[in-house]
């Protein structure tokens, strides 16, 4: 998280639910307040459970994107709240409610249930025009054909490890929905007998199990008893309950098998929490969604060591970092395919060029971006490039500063680095690395040697979205145009 940053304006979703008395019942969501944002993470409630606010009232301050945003109710009436704090929920996961005085909130009906029933067939049907399922078999049946099933309950089961190819399916045509999904965990479930070794150690109260956690295991009738940490602490997370439900379905509930054992006692433990945790989500996501490979070159930097002189005293001096951006929008011009991001239609090429600076703080790293950024000159490049990183450092970065980026670029070369395999910042199909400028041994011309100033990028790419030979083309027209140092002052 960013301590002090201002507080953004966002309003939450809203659902309406007609109850039985004929009182409108509003859920309150978790908004979608980029096209970027996926989740959100809650980290405080601004107004008490039980208190009344009006469509403007600022109820929550979440964090996405490594900025704190304060979320307004969008509706009037009596909060009633059931996120968790620090816990991160998709965008449209409801977290509570907007109720009428004396209103309490409605229950599921079996029509809820039936419309949700509708929109997953809707989905399925439009999967199979699409071409998802392989065509029958000679006796009509299909062994290779995926099972017909819901989209929440084909979710659900991958989640868990559920091999929906052995299930029998309660929905029409045999299909199989969310509810034989739960039915199979709690049969697994009733198999087991509670066992002493697998209960929560003593004195750990039900008020540590997350929201999230609970809510899985209620709706597959797990006993939160029978369930131990993973982290080795009290905390019951979902990710807990999942491991869990895992070891029922795979017929053992061994707690060896599901905690991590430490080979000796920690001095201390540092909690995976806020931006922290946010970075290890989207990292661990990138590397595990994507064909990442890595490619370096080596770039002489003379011509722009010369550059940086030309530039009045008083005035903003540019960065390396800053060349090499310039340099890089310049080459993504000409190598659209790199400006790209990866959907289920395909990779899309992107209009705008906008580069993400990665900014260095000791909560995490966060990637404010640079709109527009070919359309910079070097000098204005500097000036915008010096505000992000200071907007960044004070804690006064706004989600319009970190929203929309299409390329990343990351710089170690203060550190003494000088190459590293960057790792590709999601939904973006590839990031830069820059590495330290050093004094190298070259050839001139007539085959002497010289000293030439050279630092080392290292370009990461989806290899889904684009080859090697693509990639390589696309650092040698950076390479050409940092030696070249063709840059206005």
């Amino acid at each position: 998280m960013l301590p002090g940053s201002p507080k953004e304006y966002g309003t939450a979703s809203v659902y309406n639910q007609q109850t039985d008395r004929g009182i409108v019942a509003a859920e309150f969501l978790m908004p979608k307040l980029g096209l970027t944002m996926e989740a959100g993470t809650i980290i405080d409630w601004l107004v008490p459970d039980g208190a009344e606010v009006s469509e403007k009232t600022p109820v929550l301050l979440i964090e996405t994107d490594k900025v704190e945003t304060e979320v307004e109710a969008g509706g009037s009436g009596v909060l009633q709240r059931s996120g968790d704090v620090g816990e991160t929920y998709p965008c449209g996961t409801r977290l509570g409610w907007i109720l009428e005085i004396g209103e309490s909130p409605p229950s599921p009906t079996s029509e809820e249930e039936r419309k949700v029933e509708e929109v997953d067939q809707q989905t399925w049907s439009r999967s199979q025009r699409a071409g998802d399922l392989d065509g029958p078999g000679k006796d009509g049946s299909n062994p290779s054909r995926r099972p017909l099933a819901s989209p929440n309950a084909r979710r659900v089961a991958a989640e868990l490890g559920i091999d929906l190819a052995e299930m029998a399916g309660s929905g029409p045509d045999g299909r199989i929905v969310s509810a034989d999904v739960e039915l199979a965990v709690r049969a697994a479930a009733s198999e087991v007998p509670s066992r002493p070794d697998l209960r929560v150690p003593a004195g750990v109260r039900p008020a540590l199990v997350t929201f999230a956690a609970r809510q899985l295991a209620s709706q597959l009738g797990v006993e939160l008893s029978t369930i131990s940490s993973t982290s080795g602490g009290p905390r019951l997370t979902r990710e807990d309950v999942v491991r869990h439900i895992r070891g029922l379905l795979a017929g053992s509930a061994d707690r060896e098998t599901l905690t991590p054992v430490l080979s000796q006692e920690p001095k201390s433990v540092i909690p995976m929490t806020g931006m922290r945790r946010l970075i290890a989500e989207r990292m661990h996501s990138s590397l595990r969604e994507m064909a990442q490979l890595t490619l370096a070159m080596d770039v002489r930097m003379d011509e722009i060591v010369v550059h940086r002189t030309r530039f009045p005293g008083e005035g903003q001096v540019p960065s390396y970092t800053d060349y090499v951006i310039a340099a890089t929008s310049q080459a993504l011009v000409q190598h659209p395919i790199v400006n790209s991001q990866m959907t289920d239609e395909g990779l899309a090429l992107l209009p705008e060029i906008n580069v993400g600076l990665a900014v260095a703080l000791e909560e995490g790293l966060v990637v404010p971006v640079v709109r527009g950024a070919d359309r910079f000159s070097i000098a204005d490049l500097a000036t915008e490039t010096s505000r992000l990183a200071s907007a960044a450092r004070s804690g006064k970065l706004e989600l319009a500063d970190v929203e929309g980026g299409t390329f990343s670029v990351t710089a170690l070369g203060m550190f003494g680095v000088d190459g590293f395999t960057p790792v590709i910042n999601p939904p973006n199909t590839a990031v830069l690395g820059i590495g330290r400028i050093r004094d190298q041994a070259t050839w001139n011309e007539k085959g002497r040697i010289k000293k030439a100033q050279v630092l080392t990028l290292s370009l990461t790419w989806d290899h889904r979205a684009f080859d090697g030979a693509p990639a390589a083309r696309f650092v040698s027209t950076i390479r050409n145009f940092l030696e070249e140092a063709q840059f206005d002052v």
